[in-house]
């Protein structure tokens, strides 16, 4: 049998790989006509390069990416508060890499179908609905555009990757209605521009209301002098201000946000003129979902953001995704495709990824720059009269631990696929 794979994203592409590794069947089917490299950048932690490199993409990730070496906490006066080794710097075995997401979404594509075959993605599939048959269960889809029903297909398992505003989500818990925003929108573009600090650093700065993120995100740019920089401009507002569908793709205006960071121009970064040079920037409300009591339904389960959606905090949304795909592979690989997998899958992954949606509400590691901005709000002479070294390094090595990628713990454990490794293509 063959198991059927909705949502053609990171999550849902990097199952497909898997699956493919352990010698199962599967085919993916994705909503839009035409899956584009769309969005602005991601970070991807060493669990799941560790995952990627396991099948056989680390060289892929790193034409393109560049390898984070470091991570950076600032106040909004462009004060340094925390620097931490990330990556290989911090003695990890694995790489971070810092991409464009829809260059990751573009190698796992490449690779599904230079490995499962052209038609193991089949676009403007939209899923509806399914029943359980006596061999399995059969979905149906939609085109994604009007509606009109074109067609079924027949598996062993229905794996719903399908995102936020997940449809097997929907009909499993029709009562729960859209997304919950938290007040913060997101404004991102990528700008290109020169160096800041180690060339490799990721940067925050400001605080809880107010923060920039930026970091660079090509390998090419790097090998000229120069930087490709992905940005995100957030502020927060009340909750019951009006706001729009999250889309990755929606244009956002300058005049939304830029006037509030005009005078944050650093020694290291100049950030207004960095919003300013960008070709595009694109608005999104930042929003999750409230972890549940279930994923698995007989034959059917979530995976990725349609099982928990979180808030990109701790750059842990699509990494959690691609750590789903290979603990359901793991179980599919020592109980076959039985409901019994799935529900192993569900038992280790439902509850450690509920933990991270509830820390990344708290403002996850994040929350060291709010403290600051909250003892110190008109600056500091030295940072450990604001905040003490213990404290610092325990808020960043408790997330660590929660999210999975602890260094010692994950350089020691065994892979999650007891498999040889794939051969990169």
């Amino acid at each position: 049998m063959t198991v059927l794979i909705a949502g053609g994203g990171i999550a849902g592409l990097t199952l497909a790989l898997s699956l493919h590794q352990i010698g199962v069947a599967c085919r993916v089917f994705e909503s839009t006509p035409t899956i584009q490299p769309l969005g602005v950048g991601i970070n991807t932690l060493p669990h799941a390069v560790r995952e990627l490199t396991e099948l056989g993409l680390q060289d892929r990730l790193a034409a393109t990416g560049i390898p984070t070496a470091e991570l950076a906490y600032y106040t909004r006066r462009g004060q340094r508060i925390w620097t931490e080794p990330r990556g290989r710097a911090a003695g990890y075995d694995w790489p971070q890499f810092s991409i464009h997401r829809g260059a990751l979404q573009t190698i796992l594509l490449e690779a599904v179908r230079a490995r499962l075959g052209s038609d193991s993605v089949a676009t403007g599939h939209h899923l509806v609905g399914w029943d359980e048959t006596a061999t399995g269960i059969r979905a149906h889809f939609t085109d994604g555009r009007g509606g009109d029903r074109i067609g079924s297909g027949d598996g062993s398992l229905l794996i719903a990757a399908d995102g936020i505003h997940s449809a097997a989500r929907a009909r499993l818990y029709p009562d729960e209605g859209p997304p919950i925003w938290n007040g913060a929108i997101l404004w991102r573009g990528v700008t290109r521009a020169s160096p800041f600090l180690t060339g490799r650093t990721m940067i925050m700065a400001g605080h809880e209301f107010q923060k920039f993120v930026a970091y660079p995100i090509s390998s090419d740019a790097e090998q000229r002098g120069e930087s490709v920089v992905n940005w995100i401009a957030e502020r927060k507002f009340p909750t019951d201000r009006v706001w729009r569908r999250e889309d990755w793709n929606r244009t956002g205006g300058l005049d939304d946000f830029l006037p509030q960071f005009a005078d944050w121009r650093f020694d290291w970064l100049d950030v207004p003129a960095t919003i300013a040079a960008a070709e595009q920037c694109y608005e999104y409300p930042m929003v999750d979902r409230d972890p549940v009591a279930r994923w698995t339904f007989g034959r059917v389960t979530l995976l990725g953001d349609a099982a928990h959606a979180m808030y990109p905090i701790g750059s842990n949304g699509a990494s959690q995704g691609i750590l789903d795909a290979r603990v359901l592979t793991r179980e599919i690989l020592a109980r076959g495709e039985t409901e019994q997998a799935l529900q192993a899958y569900e038992a280790e992954r439902r509850p450690a990824t509920a933990k991270i949606v509830l820390a990344n509400r708290a403002n996850g590691p994040e929350q060291v720059m709010q403290r600051v901005e909250q003892r110190a709000p008109g600056g500091f002479d030295r940072i450990e009269d604001v905040l003490t070294p213990a404290e610092l390094e325990n808020t960043a090595a408790s997330y660590k631990r929660l999210a999975g990628f602890d260094v010692d713990a994950l350089n020691a454990r065994p892979s999650i696929v007891g498999m040889q490794p794939a051969r990169g293509r």
